[in-house]
């Protein structure tokens, strides 16, 4: 029959181990030193090995003792680190939070709301970087990264979407009225366009296609490696760009841009926030990656308001 308290067994085992005596493992745990020796006796008898050498001087570990106590010993540690991890959640997060996400995005709508997010907490501390490429967040000793796009499962990594944006073709008035507005995809290769210049991966744009989800390649008029210089060329009539919603929105709504080729761009992008999987996750990462969950269910990460 099962041990109705298996393992009370095993925390007397342990601290007897780590005292290096029955008599200071009893004064630690507040029994007597018979109850101590009982319990070791009932865990020897239910695994059926000999745990301890005894003698009336000396107190060691038989080979099966050494084994069972580094188990015994990382499993408690692991059960306190939990305990202690979830006990953080309601602690006000402290130490640095390193996060990285995409350039104009991050710039434009997603530092306001982690400065927002950081104000109440002064022992929190943010070292932002702002780059459209891909990183190796445990490799560069990052605590958070958000991007747009699907993103593969990565060994070592947990991912959480934060939401999804509607991606928008779009031109200036100037230029529409100068080269025409385009009526399918196939008149996207007579057009000037502006399109990210990433050196690891080919640039593309989104489309939908009799519904279904696509890739084309635009003409690279323009190459440029930043968002809101992709929106400042548009906006100055250099041509066509596939931008997210929340970088052009203001901008379709004053009249500055115009968005063209709407039947093909109702494809959704979505923004996942990243970080390194560790045993437990440290309160600051939680504490964050909680706050944008929320944020974004609100609708914060989809609209551009400066």
């Amino acid at each position: 029959m099962p041990s109705p308290d298996p393992l009370n067994g095993i925390i007397v085992f342990v601290t007897a181990v780590r005292a290096r005596s029955f008599t200071v493992a009893a004064e630690r745990l507040g029994i007597s030193k018979s109850a101590v020796g009982k319990s070791v006796a009932r865990l020897e008898d239910r695994l059926d090995a000999k745990l301890f050498y005894r003698t009336t001087r000396k107190l060691s570990l038989t080979a099966d003792g050494e084994a069972f106590y580094q188990t015994c010993s990382e499993a408690i540690e692991e059960i306190l680190a939990a305990e202690g991890a979830l006990a953080a959640r309601d602690t006000a997060p402290t130490g640095r939070m390193r996060i990285d996400m995409p350039a104009a995005f991050g710039r434009r709508i997603l530092l306001p709301v982690l400065l927002d997010i950081a104000r109440p907490h002064s022992a929190l501390h943010l070292t932002l970087s702002f780059s459209d490429r891909i990183i190796d967040p445990v490799a560069e000793g990052i605590d958070l990264v958000v991007r747009f796009g699907e993103v593969a499962d990565q060994a070592g990594l947990v991912m959480r979407k934060l939401t999804s944006q509607r991606l928008c073709i779009c031109g200036s008035p100037a230029y529409l009225a100068a080269q025409g507005v385009p009526k399918d995809l196939v008149e996207v290769s007579q057009h000037r366009c502006i399109v990210n210049l990433r050196r690891d991966t080919p640039f593309f744009w989104r489309v939908l296609e009799n519904g279904v989800p696509g890739r084309i390649t635009p003409p690279a008029t323009h190459e440029v490696g930043d968002g809101d210089a992709i929106v400042g060329l548009t906006l100055a009539g250099f041509g066509l760009s596939q931008m997210p919603m929340s970088l052009v929105s203001r901008y379709l709504a004053s009249g500055e841009l115009i968005s063209v080729l709407e039947s093909f761009s109702q494809v959704m992008v979505p923004i996942h926030v990243l970080w390194p999987q560790t045993r437990h996750l440290m309160p600051r990462v939680r504490y964050v990656v909680d706050e944008l969950v929320k944020r974004a269910a609100r609708g914060e990460l989809d609209t551009d308001e400066t």
